[in-house]
């Protein structure tokens, strides 16, 4: 499955179609993810203690993951995802554009660009006052 937590995604079909959302569960094993404001249900919850009320619950119930396509942060557009390595990691990455999926990988080569930079030894400049001294007239002293 190529959906995560915390994704932003597209449904493509059914009756939220066009809808975007961020997933917040992920069932793997059934192939289906729940997405933030696609797919609302409303439960009955019976009073359990002589305090409690009845009422009627409205939450996201979980939808096939080949109805949604992930939403590429960098380009803004829904996409198939590929699968390339870097540094040895396998990283999901956007099939229009490029750009990376994983947010956590994301963040970690900015980190890493960022020391990188920091490191880079600064540009070296000549002393001007060195030659100034050299190139004093012979006859005068110092």
């Amino acid at each position: 499955m190529n959906v995560k937590v915390n994704d932003n995604v597209l449904v493509l079909t059914g009756k939220y179609k066009g809808k975007q959302g961020k997933v917040l569960k992920t069932y793997p094993a059934e192939g289906r993810v729940v997405v933030e404001g696609v797919n609302i249900v409303h439960k009955h919850e019976k009073a359990r203690k002589a305090n409690e009320t009845s009422r009627i619950v409205t939450e996201e119930a979980p939808i096939d993951v080949s109805n949604v396509e992930v939403v590429c942060d960098k380009c803004g557009k829904a996409t198939r995802v590929a699968h390339t390595v870097i540094d040895g990691k396998k990283v999901r990455v956007c099939k229009k554009c490029g750009a990376s999926l994983d947010k956590a990988y994301v963040k970690q080569v900015k980190a890493q660009q960022d020391a990188a930079q920091e490191e880079a030894p600064k540009k070296r400049t000549r002393k001007r006052s060195k030659k100034t001294e050299e190139t004093a007239p012979e006859g005068e002293e110092k």
